[in-house]
């Protein structure tokens, strides 16, 4: 077996290093005396796998885009080399270890002059049993005749190329209080959503089809407390006395507004807590179920509604009323999945408090658009679930923007989410999400961020027992720079800052990880990139560093998700003082340093 590709070291000669880069950030890196290094400006081979993820045990099958000569695969656990084969095949299989819940990198490379590699292709595969460990959350929201079979398979394939492990359905339903297109036992062939969309009940059952075929979990979403119009609510059996209302004598009730824009019906706010309502909701998500193959209910809410009041005049406390109704959920269905939002944060520890979720869900917005935000709902989840529950950020890029989405900002974020150890639900089968209303599509990707946005899934997937590991925690070593660059330190009380590379760093079990985020050219401390004009970092070569570490190293590497799909480098390094001092290859906008 082979080890990882190896760097220079810090206090190797500098000199022996040759880089350069061109404008899209990929570069060589040649090393002399017999380094072992990689030499790849691009990724050249396409590689696809059969699932989305996999149950331990299970095969997975590979495929790819043309055949390379003199190649060979190589399967690994972050750089422990599992086996190595010759490429033969565009489509093969491999049976992964069985060991549950762990990550896996495939790279395709083949021998050049010098003994150095070049990284032809890579992807990442997932063994897990189930997807609260690692949730890769992702949507559909649109269900209409253009969605055929063959567009369905189409779109959740490309979401299986990108390990989403879950699908969330947006606005999938007929009513709020009365979700199914139909009755439990005549469904309607199509019905208008909402917004007047015509949905189509067979494309949503194809949908589940195809998703569970690819190991994917189906969610239908609903709000916790929606009525339609009001009439036609008590008609469908909801009861005036089960509504909020803005007074003490029930005679103004809550309700979202969206009758003005041209939709059927406003949304009326009913009681989380009222036990009745509960009963109702629970029935008409048991005709759903008896219909359709969801795997779970996404619960979803409006945020802080002020001051509200119950029929008989009472003070409502929502956030309890919420861990009531998720209680109430679960005693009815407890073999399906729940997951519910806390939107800008609210109700987020009562959520997490029920142990009735498979893991925290914040719908983050511009009072919480900072990169410290997301870190601070983070370490809050984790304290709120005594760390067993991982986060997903419902969080809408380049919001005031049109046309497409601009790469910096949206790299930038997913490398500061997923470093923080959270997911972002932002992909969907037909366009990717910036926008609260999720089948709105007015920006889009292009070529090179899809691209780009598969080689981050690829990295949080192969490293997700690094990023996501439910025993590490945040620390501080002293982190210094010998070369030019400015180094900021990303902890709880001090976030990130803009003319710097920004690190944050954990430890885990006695294994450094740290973080580097490039802020060089960063113009804003927002994830949001609000107007979708964060510039283009500068590619950053041959970065010295020296690290605090106090036990005796026996290696450091590096992975980036910005260049050769994310296989990992072996560094050289000296330690000496309590420090390990080692040299960068490169930094675009993130970078991974393990010290084991």
């Amino acid at each position: 077996m082979k080890s990882i590709p190896q760097a220079g070291a810090l206090l190797a000669c500098i000199a022996l290093f040759s880089c350069s880069s061109d404008d899209d950030g990929e570069f060589s890196l040649d090393v002399e005396n017999g380094v072992v290094t990689e030499v790849a400006s691009s990724l050249s081979v396409n590689i696809a796998t059969d699932k989305a993820c996999y149950s331990p045990g299970e095969t997975v099958t590979f495929t790819l885009d043309e055949l390379p000569s003199e190649a060979t695969i190589r399967y690994r656990n972050l750089t422990k080399v599992i086996a190595e084969e010759p490429v033969t095949s565009k489509v093969w299989t491999w049976a992964p270890p069985v060991t549950d819940f762990t990550g896996y990198m495939v790279d395709i490379y083949r021998q050049i002059d010098g003994g150095s590699e070049e990284i032809l292709g890579a992807i990442a595969v997932d063994v897990s049993s189930d997807w609260i460990r690692f949730p890769r959350y992702g949507f559909v929201a649109s269900f209409g005749s253009d969605k055929t079979e063959e567009v369905i398979a189409e779109e959740m394939e490309w979401l299986a190329r990108c390990h989403i492990n879950g699908v969330q359905f947006q606005d999938w339903h007929y009513k709020h209080h009365w979700p199914l297109g139909g009755t439990r036992e005549r469904l309607l062939d199509s019905y208008y959503d909402i917004a007047y969309r015509t949905n189509y009940t067979s494309v949503i059952k194809n949908y589940i089809s195809k998703q569970h075929a690819l190991g994917m979990k189906s969610m239908f979403y609903n709000l916790c407390y929606g009525a339609l119009d009001d009439d036609g609510a008590a008609e469908d059996g909801v009861q005036d006395d089960w509504y909020i209302f803005k007074d003490t004598h029930h005679s103004t009730k809550d309700y979202h507004a969206l009758k003005s824009i041209g939709w059927k019906s406003d949304i009326y706010v009913l009681d989380p807590s009222n036990e009745e309502w509960q009963t109702y909701i629970a029935q008409r998500n048991d005709d759903v179920y008896a219909n359709f193959d969801f795997d779970g209910y996404q619960i979803d809410q409006l945020g802080n509604r002020g001051t509200r009041y119950d029929y008989s005049g009472n003070l409502l406390d929502m956030t309890s009323g919420y861990a009531s109704f998720i209680a109430a959920m679960k005693k009815v269905h407890p073999e399906k999945r729940l997951v519910m939002n806390a939107v800008s944060n609210f109700g987020a520890q009562a959520i997490a408090e029920t142990d009735c979720v498979d893991f925290c869900y914040n719908e983050m917005w511009a009072d919480v658009g900072e990169f410290s935000d997301l870190h601070s709902a983070v370490v809050d989840n984790n304290n709120h679930s005594d760390n067993s529950l991982r986060t997903v950020f419902a969080a809408y890029m380049n919001y005031n923007s049109s046309g497409y989405f601009n790469i910096p900002g949206v790299l930038l974020t997913d490398a500061a989410i997923f470093a923080l150890g959270a997911g972002h639900l932002e992909l969907g089968g037909d366009h990717m999400l910036g926008n609260e209303y999720f089948p709105n599509s007015n920006l889009q990707m292009s070529s090179t961020l899809k691209s780009d946005i598969t080689r981050y899934y690829d990295f949080a997937t192969a490293y997700e027992n690094l990023l996501y590991s439910t025993s590490a925690s945040e620390n501080n070593p002293a982190i210094s720079c010998t070369s030019s660059q400015k180094l900021s330190a990303w902890t709880l009380q001090n976030g990130p800052q803009t003319n710097c590379i920004v690190t944050y760093s954990k430890e885990d079990g006695g294994t450094q990880i740290v973080h580097l985020l490039n802020f060089m050219q960063a113009n804003s401390t927002s994830w949001r990139d609000v107007d979708g004009d964060m510039p283009v970092p500068p590619t950053i070569t041959s970065i010295e560093l020296s690290v605090e570490y106090d036990a005796a190293a026996s290696s450091v590497w590096t992975a980036s998700p910005d260049l050769h799909g994310g296989v990992p480098v072996e560094l050289s390094f000296t330690q000496s003082g309590g420090k390990v001092s080692f040299t960068i290859p490169s930094l675009k906008y993130w970078s991974m340093i393990v010290i084991e």
